[in-house]
């Protein structure tokens, strides 16, 4: 990391920090409600079916895969905001099981009152990123505008008889979390001055790392549901799978990955508004929430910016996949499992 000291108050600058700032799943909802989009037999996913990422099917064999992701700033280096930003959006990508090639960014940025260095260290960070991803940026677009904000715009290749979705889990699929959790909390902690340099650097490391590996293994381990965890958290994305399914989940909260200090700042009250959001709308499909503490409940409503993917993965892959993210020092956490959903699909917490 850059040392951040040159560059104070980053976040306390931004509303919201990262994906906290997203519109609230409610609110998108009822905002899309009415919108027709003409159909297209090349379009396989799209707002017929909503994803992590669009794919058009280009020729047999190949689609592309699009996206794009905007966030505040989550951290007050302005390259690693830039490599986050990067990461985040390129993980919608990852999620779909395709592979990023090109990309775009769209900035807005206080020309007058804040540093030409700010501006070109985001670039740099995200140049880092898609480098390390093998994806170029090609282009961009910015605004003057009084708060920082920092979108990429990813376009990739996908097999698509190889596609991951939303809706690709199965009962008895094995879930699985391969980053952990908080990342809302510490951010929302950082903003206040209440979060201690070990938690911040856990959180950077935690959202700058791509998920190419995690993808790559899913791929080879026959995975064909999942997502990523973002600003809709990690119960938010689960209801979109099982709905997606028609699937049922069990989930315990003991097994899940959290970051350093996530479950103490939590518990201390240091949890980003979006996360009332994100209880309220998939709070109801919910089993056992009554059961657990209230911070321990902001963890699992916590809007994440670039967190890790959300799989079911078929039994007969797990230990490969596993031992294959463990080589690469990825902690791919066993979190619950997929179930038959006999009446209509929940998620129960144990």
């Amino acid at each position: 990391m850059t040392d951040s000291n040159r560059y104070p108050g980053l976040t306390a600058k931004a509303r919201a920090a990262g994906c906290a700032a997203k519109i609230g799943p409610g609110d998108l909802q009822e905002l899309m409600a009415g919108i027709v989009v003409p159909a297209d037999e090349r379009v396989l996913v799209g707002l017929a079916r909503p994803d992590d990422a669009g794919v058009y099917l280009l020729s047999p064999g190949v689609a592309l895969v699009q996206t794009v992701d905007m966030i505040t700033p989550v951290a007050d280096d302005p390259f690693d905001y830039g490599r986050i930003a990067a990461a985040n959006a390129m993980s919608d990508v990852y999620a779909m099981g395709g592979r990023p090639l090109t990309a775009l960014a769209i900035l807005t940025f206080p020309v007058k009152s804040e540093p030409a260095l700010t501006f070109r260290r985001m670039l740099e960070g995200v140049i880092d990123a898609l480098s390390e991803a093998g994806a170029c940026l090609v282009g961009g677009h910015s605004v003057d505008d009084p708060e920082i904000k920092l979108g990429v715009s990813v376009t990739g290749v996908v097999d698509p008889d190889r596609l991951m979705t939303k809706g690709g889990a199965r009962p008895n699929d094995i879930l699985v979390l391969t980053k952990p959790l908080g990342v809302g909390v510490v951010s929302t902690a950082l903003k206040n001055g209440a979060a201690s340099g070990r938690q911040v650097d856990a959180a950077v490391a935690s959202m700058s790392r791509l998920n190419r590996a995690a993808s790559e293994a899913a791929l080879a381990a026959g995975v064909r549901g999942g997502t990523d965890v973002t600003g809709f958290s990690l119960m938010g994305h689960l209801r979109e799978m099982v709905l997606a399914s028609g699937c049922g989940a069990e989930l315990r909260f003991d097994d899940l990955p959290l970051l350093p200090g996530a479950r103490e700042l939590a518990a201390a009250g240091w949890s980003p508004g979006g996360m009332q959001r994100n209880l309220d709308f998939a709070g109801c499909l919910v089993d056992g929430l009554e059961a657990i503490a209230s911070g321990d409940v902001a963890l699992l409503f916590d809007p994440q910016t670039s967190g890790g993917l959300l799989l079911a993965v078929p039994p007969a892959g797990l230990e490969c996949m596993v031992k294959s993210l463990a080589s690469q020092n990825i902690d791919a956490r066993v979190i619950g499992r997929f179930t038959d959903a006999t009446d209509h699909p929940r998620i129960s917490i144990a």
